[in-house]
Order: C-alpha cells, then structure tokens, then sequence
C-alpha cells in the first residue's frame, strides 16, 4: 500500500522538469508528483513506497534530526570522512542528503556510524545510503526554493579567504603542544605552518594549511570541541594573515615544508629522525619516524571529533624523563616521588640516584605529563626542602641489571594500579590542579566520621583548619594550614586502606573552605 505525506514543507517551487523527480533513499523512495491540473495544495504529494536496501552511493540520507538542526551541523557528520559537496536539507521532515566527494569516504562514513551512533545535539540520528547517486543542482534548488545552490562547506558559511587559522585554548587544564595540534588538524590536509605563542595568559597558536578551503573544513568541524574529555577546548577563527614567516623549527613554531630551519638561541633543537621525517610528501608521514609521536587521527577519532569526543593522549617527540634535585634524602623514597609527580601523570619508574641521593630521575608515560609536573612542582617544598625539577637528557630510566641490588634506589610502576590517567574518559583528567592547602578527597568508608579524617591528617603532620563532607559523604574538602603540610598528607594518605578495601583518593583542590 502506498503512504501519502504532504510535500508542502518541502516548499519546492513547481516547474516541469520536475514533473516526477526522484529522490531516492535507502529502503524509501520519494516521488515528486507535481502534477498542475490537480486541486490546488493537493497536487504536492510525496508518495513513499518501500525498496530494497540501496547499494552504496556517495549521497546519504540523515533522518530523524532533532528540530531546528543548521546545515553546519549535518556537514559536520561528514566532514571528518572527506569532502562534503552538497546538501539539501527537508524543514519539518526531520531528514537530509549529504553528498560526499567520492563513495569510497560515503562507505567509510556509514560503516563507521554502524558501531557508533551518530548524534546532533544528543539526540541520535540515523545515516544510510540513498539509491540517488548524485544531488542534482537545479532538483536541489528548486526544492530549496530557487536559490543558488552551492557546494556543501559553502552552504555553512562563506568561503574563507585566508588558509591561516587563529586557535585559542580555553580550559587548558593539560599541556597541549605543537605536536599535538598537527596531529589533530593534519586530518583535514596538510598542515605547512604553526606558531604557537601566549597572549592574555591564553595559550593561542597559528596554523597554516595548503589552501582556505582545508582551513575552513577544519574549522567547521572542530571549532569548539574539546581535545582531552572536558577540557582544552578550541577556539578557531579566521586569521587576517595569509602566510606565516616561521624563523625556527623548535617546540614554538615550525614550518614544515622546510626542515633545514635552524632551532633559534635558547631553544630545544629539532630531533634529526623528525627533521628527516619532515621531507616525506605528507606531514603525517612524520608519524611512525617519531618514537611516541601521536598516531594520526582515523576516522573513527575524527568522527568522534566532530561529535564533541576528541580524545588524544598527550605524546609528543620529545622524552617524558624528568630531574628532580634538591630532594631530603634521608626521607625521600621512590614510593613518595611516585605518589606526588602521578598526580599530574602515570609514573612509570623513579630512580634515586646512587651517588647523589638528593636527586631522582622520573619517568612519566610522555612528554605531556613530564612538563605538566615540571610546571606545578618546581619550586614546592617537600620534605622541608624546595625542590627542582628540570626535563633531563635521559630519554628513559634505566632498571638495574639482574642479580644488582641497587639498595631499592630503583622502583617500576609501569603496572602499578594506581596509575590516575590510564583510562581513557577519566574524570581525573578534569581534576588537575598545582599544590594547594586544600586536599580533595573521596572513596570515603560511610563509617568514618570528620573527626577520623582530621585525626588521619594531624597525624600525618600538619594542622587541619577546615573540613567538608559532600553531600552523600563519599567525598570531602580537607583544608590544611600551608601547602608543603598538604604535599606531606597527600604523599602519606593517598591510597591509604581505610577498611573492608576502601582506599581513600586524595588529589590537590582548587577549592576553598
């Protein structure tokens, strides 16, 4: 049996080409009869009749779109798959087309979204292939109502002028580097320049690719998506520039296409393998060539991107050892330099040095994490003393040989279930914050009362001042009277067993009392 749906929200405008367009999607096919001798608002009747499944297309058809969803929002479902060449959009039917460059990024498209649900604006939407092959431009513009159509990117904003775009990180809870911005944009085309700077105590960079149209993709697609869960978000604009003059290839800017560039006075010179890597003829051919360097995004992450979820861990080039000095070392312990740098990364292995017991090599999983704790641990006290931490030479901690007892100088957590940020999405991510008086902690016992947690504390050294339980108890704010006594009872009581395997969580706060 035939279904009738009134075509008038379509507000296509008659002529007799169109006689009997088809639109043409997946296990449905729309007929356009627009026939004039019929009555009036009668004649417009969308006749649906069922089909097979439609063989792959490069035009897709998106239904069940939440209300009032922008053009700009249905392209960014393509974007990250290929280029986006033309879309018509159905008001009031819920539905759209999106036509792709080619078949080949329409199957990765759908293939990709049937093991991950699409969603625009939470709600989830639903892609399969339409048996229409192309989007014809006069049907699409009649259908819009006569306007002009244009090609896909196009229909979100006008073409950008410049291939240089502004970014700006807000929410920079985690280092991001160079590095990391090109693995994310290289996605889009390839990247030639970046300069990264600091202006209004913001983190903002320059990026230059090969052509506006790219820098325009990029900008549709990840303008406000965040690179880590919950934090360091972009903020993409247009730069009024079109060319970047990069001086220097170091961890501040860098111009691909030319290796040779010297490193400029006083900065980390380029790595010869990443030199070496930057005359391949793609810029991801650097990936691969760089030990720990990001892989590139697939399409899968780029989707995710797109969809709000970009999730990358902080690799970069360079290694992730660092230098602490100045230490006490009649009380400083691997364990004790384990606890304090993990809060701003996964320490793999610490290593007091044997001749010079007040310093200590440590090893996170990058380079990220390594400055994250250099940043928010030099110059803290611990143990009575102001430490230093520096990034060392070494690219990682070496364990003693077999059968040498280096008198437990030398301990590997690679394992260690205490690790905070091994899973991807944790909510530690959006926890860190430099040392300060105020301790959060949490898996409290419902058994254990204020007065248990001041005492724990005192004990551990130090003057509890204030105290705060959360609402359901499992959590509390515990305020101490300076920061190195915080230092001290996070190091003594994070993961201390407070019964029947409760292990309490203990994490710098940026709150007050």
């Amino acid at each position: 049996p035939l279904v009738l749906l009134d075509v008038a929200a379509l507000s296509c405008r008659c002529t007799e080409e169109l006689a009997s367009s088809v639109l043409s999607v997946s296990s449905i096919t729309f007929i356009v009869y627009l026939d004039g001798t019929s009555n009036g608002s009668d004649s417009k009747k969308l006749r649906v009749e069922d089909r097979m499944e439609a063989p792959p297309s490069r035009v897709l058809h998106i239904r069940k779109l939440p209300n009032e969803t922008s053009e700009t929002e249905v392209i960014a479902l393509g974007l990250p798959f290929g280029k986006v060449t033309n879309i018509l959009t159905l008001k009031g039917k819920n539905q759209a087309f999106l036509e792709l460059g080619t078949e080949e990024a329409a199957i990765t498209m759908v293939n990709y979204y049937s093991t991950v649900t699409p969603h625009v604006r939470n709600v989830p939407v639903f892609i399969q292939y339409s048996n229409h092959k192309e989007l014809k431009t006069d049907a699409v513009s009649a259908v819009q109502g006569g306007g002009t159509p244009t090609s896909g990117s196009d229909l979100a904003l006008t073409a950008a002028s410049s291939p240089v775009l502004r970014i700006i990180i807000d929410n920079m809870f985690y280092p991001v580097t160079l590095d990391v911005l090109q693995q994310i944009f290289s996605k889009f085309g390839t990247v030639m320049k970046i300069i990264t700077f600091t202006k209004n105590n913001q983190f903002q960079a320059l990026l230059q690719f090969n052509d506006p149209s790219t820098a325009q993709q990029a900008k549709i697609a990840l303008d406000g998506q965040n690179i880590y869960n919950s934090c360091c978000t972009l903020r993409i604009d247009y730069s009024k520039l079109v060319n970047l003059n990069v001086k220097y290839n170091n961890d501040k800017s860098r111009d691909y296409t030319r290796p040779e560039l010297p490193a400029g006075d006083g900065q980390p010179a380029m790595d010869p393998n990443m030199a070496a890597a930057f005359q391949g003829k793609d810029s991801n051919s650097l990936l691969g060539k760089i030990p720990g360097a990001l892989s590139p995004l697939n399409a899968a992450a780029a989707a995710a991107a797109a969809a709000g979820r970009v999730a990358l861990s902080g690799h970069s080039g360079s290694s992730g050892v660092l230098l602490a000095s100045n230490l006490n070392e009649e009380m400083v312990t691997p364990q004790s330099l384990f606890t304090l740098f993990g809060v701003y990364g996964d320490t793999q292995r610490v290593k007091i040095l044997y001749n010079k017991k007040d310093s200590a090599l440590i090893q996170m999983a990058d380079a990220s994490q390594a400055q994250l704790a250099m940043s928010h641990l030099n110059g803290q006290k611990m143990y009575g003393k102001v430490i230093r931490v520096a990034l060392s030479k070494h690219t990682s901690v070496q364990l003693p040989r077999d059968g040498l007892d280096d008198q437990g100088l030398t301990k590997d957590f690679t394992n260690s279930p205490l690790h905070r940020f091994k899973k991807p999405g944790s909510k530690n991510f959006q926890n860190i914050f430099p040392p300060s008086t105020t301790l959060h902690l949490s898996n409290i016992p419902t058994d254990v009362t204020e007065e248990d947690l001041r005492l724990l504390f005192s004990n551990a050294g130090g003057t509890v001042n204030a105290f705060k339980f959360f609402q359901d108890h499992k959590m509390a704010l515990l305020q101490m009277s300076t920061v190195e006594e915080a230092i001290q009872g996070l190091i003594d009581l994070h993961n201390y067993n407070m019964g029947d395997n409760h292990h309490l969580r203990v994490s710098f706060s940026k709150s007050s009392i």
